[in-house]
């Protein structure tokens, strides 16, 4: 074991949003950490980039006074998640600021760095928010060519014969050139950057490097990049280690968890607990590889391991759903939310809750990663898990967004309290705001709340729509808060919409949870 002091990690963000800084944070107080920002005034605001180089000049300078680092190369080498798509910046700027963990690696060789980065989505919408503004036209085709390019790869090397050579060359046609090739070239640019930083990970100067992807799917760019990716992992000799799997939003806060780790010499024990074991084997909607890849990918990137020990903390997957549905997609009929769901969900999340309680009952921790439905919590196994008296002896809960987002959450904030409690360093009240931050936001929001909104990416017209939505929003998961843990000195303040759209909100939980 390494300190029982106070640790403080020098923390470059994906981007400005609070599951990106505030969840990061959660993450190390459960542990008794601190994260050093940068200041506000370097960050990215949604579309308008951060200032990379000023970025790069606050971690040469911050960095060495810390205890590790961890560093989003999206943010450090175009200024966040959207400009990493956006920006016009070249290869060579992307390049000469990736430097920075050259630099800082030569000059203190002792610091603890690590790393994560985005392989560039091609999201299959037409929403032009977070993308190059040609998204609003040729969004969905974009997506579909790198299906088909990967699909003609496969072909080309014998691995298999999809015969859509023709498709493929009649939507290049439809396609307008330059629009391919701008995007093309910010691939490629991109690209460029995570076989530098898979480059810094042989050097011993990035361990680990995480490289991830959101938003893909099993035919993708995101995908066949990945593979290419993966070949230079294994050619180049590296010491420690290259993990590439789904995930985005929640990557920090399990890096976090590899840092605490480390720094106190403590590695985090789970057991793997399914009641759906055939569901392991599927792949959840926006990933590209079966569950327990994925759980096996996100444990290691933590620092974690699984054993077979009965007395671990137990992490209990709630298997994805095999019709692969999506919160946001998901329409309220008439008869209200309950007709979304029948029989065969009802009968899952009995199962789950079954299993749940039977690990509790055995004296076992159990944190639970909700993976059955995308971009929200499945309400059935709350519910029942709230009706049972068990819900909040969970020791951890994530159900937002991907999978890789909910699992990697979770497991970021169990593995957490595992390595406080072995530090002697443990804060059960921030460990407990976060485990009621999750459910609130996963079940009361994204689940319930959010539905009249659209269930979805709903961009608010106006700053007075904006706030009415607040204020009633806020009333309806204050209410949620009190009926799940029975506390009416607890409430929700401070909601607001960190982009001015729906998708996503913030809030604070107001009271004492000592």
């Amino acid at each position: 074991m390494t300190s029982k002091r106070a640790l403080s990690l020098a923390f470059l963000p994906l981007d400005e949003r609070p599951v990106n800084i505030g969840l990061p944070a959660g993450i190390a107080a459960i542990a008794g950490a601190s994260l050093v920002l940068p200041p506000p005034e370097l960050l990215p605001r949604l579309r308008q980039p951060g200032d990379a180089d000023g970025l790069g000049r606050w971690l040469e300078s911050t960095a060495p006074t810390t205890d590790a680092v961890i560093a989003s190369l999206d943010m450090l080498c175009y200024g966040g998640l959207i400009a990493a798509r956006t920006t016009a910046d070249t290869t060579l700027d992307a390049l000469t600021r990736l430097d920075v963990l050259r630099r800082l690696h030569a000059a203190h060789p002792a610091l603890l760095l690590c790393a994560v980065s985005l392989v560039m989505r091609a999201s299959n919408s037409y929403n032009p928010q977070e993308e190059p503004d040609y998204w609003a036209r040729h969004g969905m085709e974009l997506h579909k060519l790198g299906a088909l390019h990967h699909r003609d790869l496969l072909e080309t090397l014998g691995a298999s014969h999809a015969g859509n050579a023709e498709a493929l060359a009649a939507l290049r046609a439809a396609l307008p050139g330059e629009i391919v090739a701008d995007f093309e070239r910010r691939r490629l640019r991109n690209h460029h950057v995570n076989l530098e930083a898979i480059a810094l990970a042989s050097e011993g100067a990035i361990d680990p490097l995480l490289i991830t992807a959101d938003d893909t799917a099993e035919h993708s760019a995101g995908s066949v990049e990945q593979v290419w990716l993966k070949q230079w992992s294994h050619v180049l000799p590296i010491s420690g280690e290259v993990l590439m799997y789904p995930g985005a939003d929640e990557v920090a806060a399990v890096l976090v968890a590899r840092q605490l780790g480390a720094r106190f010499g403590v590695t985090p024990r789970f057991t793997v607990e399914c009641a759906d074991p055939p569901g392991m084997q599927r792949i959840a909607k926006y990933e590209n590889s079966p569950m327990h890849e994925a759980v096996d990918r996100q444990l290691r990137a933590s620092g974690s391991v699984t054993v077979t020990d009965p007395e671990a903390m137990a992490l209990v997957v709630h298997a994805p759903d095999p019709r692969r549905r999506d919160h946001c997609g998901m329409v309220v009929e008439k008869s209200g939310a309950e007709s979304i769901f029948d029989t065969d969900d009802a009968a899952e999340a009995n199962r789950t809750a079954d299993l749940i309680a039977r690990l509790l009952a055995a004296g076992r921790e159990v944190a639970l990663a909700d993976l059955r439905y995308s971009n929200g919590a499945d309400p059935l196994l709350i519910e029942e898990l709230h009706r049972r008296g068990i819900l909040l002896e969970l020791v951890a809960y994530g159900g937002w967004n991907t999978a890789g987002n909910a699992l990697g959450s979770v497991v970021a904030a169990a593995a957490a309290i595992q390595i406080g409690r072995a530090a002697g360093t443990l804060d059960a009240a921030a460990a407990r705001r976060v485990l009621l931050h999750r459910l609130i936001e996963d079940f009361a929001y994204m689940t319930d709340v959010r539905r009249p909104l659209n269930a979805g990416v709903y961009t608010f017209p106006d700053r007075t729509e904006e706030a009415a939505a607040e204020t009633s929003i806020g009333a309806g998961l204050d209410a949620t808060l009190k009926r799940l843990t029975g506390r009416n000195d607890l409430g929700i303040t401070a909601v607001r919409f960190p982009w001015h759209r729906s998708f996503e909100v913030d809030f604070t939980i107001a009271g004492d949870l000592s």
